[in-house]
């Protein structure tokens, strides 16, 4: 009776271990790609690739654990960008997450089936991405960055520092739609300011330094810098070219100012690519680009470069430092 009892136990144990075996099997391996809109030296891309995948880790996705992470630095212009979002969608991945506007397009043009979740991208509606913010449609979907209207608040912010100024020069890239919707902005609020505004289009570093210092001759002169990949990949050259010819100057965004520049007023561009990681985890999980909304910036912030304020001769409103999310000394 016992051996009996014996033998039938480790039947049933054997029966039961393929079931326990499968059971603790590894999950499948799943691949997200990134295609990063900056160089691979660029200090600011990589602290957002670093809080995105911080993100995804938080949500229990690991690099070489549970998921793979492909990444491309497409800095290098149109050409490397659809070189590399050919790379990335040849890999067959699960999901891309694509950092800039300027290689969402690329992604686009091929693939209309992989998932594409996308930050730092303004007007995503007006660039033909989605179909609406709310309900995108398509494969893409993530977070916007630039309200136009913005770039008024930037007029008003030059004014406020230089009181005297009367000449403003916007920078854009005029081949993007943001070039063209925030120097429409920035034209609006002029008149009520008593400013003149004119554009600098520049899409090459050395149009950029005849165009500017051609501007600057003239008294009484300040820059406006509109957010552009451009601008990004360039801002060294624009923040050293402001100094030299003491233009007072406002930037897109905050890092242009922790190098150097003297002011900005925009959204914080960190805190998207953590916000994209959720995205990422809800698209592995089974959910549609197609049925999640496209975000809205959350989070603003004031930087004043006191130390480059000296260096113009500015000082500087102590009711704007008094709003100023960050002052740099």
């Amino acid at each position: 009776m016992q051996r009996r009892e014996f033998i039938t136990l480790l039947g049933g144990a054997t029966a039961a271990w393929p079931l326990s075996a499968r059971a603790q099997q590894p999950e499948r391996m799943r691949r997200i790609a990134v295609l990063m809109s900056l160089a691979a030296d660029d200090k600011e891309g990589r602290v957002r690739i670093d809080a995105f995948v911080q993100g995804l880790r938080e949500l229990g996705w690991i690099d070489g654990r549970n998921v793979q992470i492909d990444i491309r630095w497409a800095a290098g212009g149109d050409r490397v960008r659809q070189q590399y979002a050919a790379e990335l969608v040849a890999l067959s991945p699960d999901v891309i997450m694509a950092s800039g506007g300027s290689v969402v397009g690329p992604l686009l043009q091929t693939t209309r089936i992989v998932p594409i979740v996308f930050t730092q991208t303004p007007d995503p509606v007006g660039a033909g991405f989605v179909d609406s913010l709310a309900r995108p449609g398509g494969n893409a979907t993530g977070f916007s960055i630039f309200d136009y209207n913005i770039a008024g608040k930037w007029l008003e912010l030059l004014k406020q520092i230089t009181p005297g100024v009367t000449r403003v020069a916007v920078i854009r890239d005029p081949a993007t739609p943001q070039g063209i919707g925030q120097f429409s902005a920035v034209h609006a609020v002029a008149p009520s300011l008593g400013l003149d505004v004119s554009p600098i289009n520049a899409s090459e570093p050395s149009e950029l330094e005849r165009a500017i210092s051609a501007f600057a001759h003239t008294p009484n002169s300040g820059l406006i810098v509109s957010g552009s990949n451009f601008a990004i990949t360039h801002r060294e050259l624009i923040i050293k070219l402001a100094h030299q010819h003491k233009l007072p100057t406002v930037y897109p965004l905050r890092f242009f100012v922790t190098a150097g520049g003297l002011i900005a007023y925009a959204p914080d561009a960190i805190d998207p690519h953590r916000r994209a990681a959720a995205y990422v985890d809800r698209i592995l999980k089974g959910e549609k680009p197609a049925d999640l909304p496209v975000q809205a910036p959350t989070k603003y912030e004031l930087v004043i470069n006191l130390k480059t304020a000296k260096a113009l001769g500015l000082t500087i409103p102590q009711s704007l430092l008094a709003t100023a999310n960050e002052v740099i000394e």
